[in-house]
């Protein structure tokens, strides 16, 4: 298992405090480590949550009435950005754990799947030192649905996408560990529900609250944020792993400039997948 993740590799643990501000930092965080990366720097993970926010995926902002349904989130207070992988909308909040493993892919190879099985693993190993099986298969009726939803007795606490870069890629997970599973759910369904105005025949997912679940639900009250965490991180550790900010991390001002980037770039109605 430890040379899935090319050693040395990077342990690096945000999730102590909980991001505010503009969501596409993390996305933009990784973004430059991706190119990094690429050029030779060694490969990292990134775990982190944010404060309240919904992040879509690019089939979302092409929705008829999207821009309705995106002022109906900011009114809300959320704070709302497209992401460059994969998938469809999701909700964060300090109970969801994201993650993302950003490694080097010289050759350019298109083995996608692997790289999705290389994040259930790290998730599958990590529930089962919280003493949880974990699925993986699409889940009808859940939020951001794909064929790598991660589920525990058939409901979904996780799913997970990718964004690849010439020489590197970046595979991203979201776990729902603590928190109101259902209510995740209903914001996301009445986000479609302005967004396509009722009609049926957009493509956007069907949600159904009830398919979804957290980790502390499903796993009994001695799981939250923390101990999860920490599961993760020594799974992470027992492949080869070292806990610590990557050397090579971007600065501010690189942050912001790639956050405009992405912003420009993906944050469009008229952006094809």
């Amino acid at each position: 298992m430890s040379g899935r993740i090319p050693s040395p590799f990077y342990i690096q643990d945000s999730s102590e405090k909980t991001l505010l501000g503009d969501i596409l930092f993390p996305f933009a965080y990784d973004e430059l480590l991706c190119q990094k990366i690429g050029e030779g720097a060694s490969p990292f993970v990134h775990i982190w949550r944010h404060e309240k926010a919904v992040v879509l995926g690019l089939r979302d902002r092409r929705l008829p009435n999207v821009e309705h349904a995106l002022e109906w989130l900011r009114l809300h207070g959320y704070q709302v950005g497209v992401r460059n992988s994969g998938g469809a909308a999701v909700s964060l909040d300090p109970g969801i754990v994201n993650v993302s493993i950003v490694m080097p892919n010289p050759t350019g190879r298109l083995e996608f799947k692997e790289d999705f099985e290389l994040m259930y693993a790290l998730i599958r190993e990590s529930f089962a030192k919280l003493g949880l099986g974990a699925d993986k298969g699409e889940v009808k009726g859940s939020y951001c649905p794909g064929e790598y939803d991660v589920s525990v007795n058939g409901r979904k606490l996780c799913g997970i996408s990718q964004r690849r870069q010439t020489k590197a890629f970046i595979v991203n997970a979201f776990i729902a560990v603590e928190g109101h599973a259902h209510r995740r759910g209903e914001l996301i369904r009445s986000f479609y529900e302005l967004a396509t105005g009722g009609d049926e025949s957009q493509d956007a997912p069907a949600v159904q609250p009830e398919t979804m679940a957290t980790l502390a639900e499903l796993g009994g009250y001695g799981v939250t944020v923390r101990t999860f965490v920490r599961a993760l991180t020594e799974t992470l550790t027992s492949w080869g792993g070292t806990v610590g900010r990557h050397p090579d991390k971007p600065s501010m001002q690189e942050l912001e400039r790639m956050a405009a980037t992405l912003r420009n770039r993906y944050d469009r109605k008229d952006q094809q997948d």
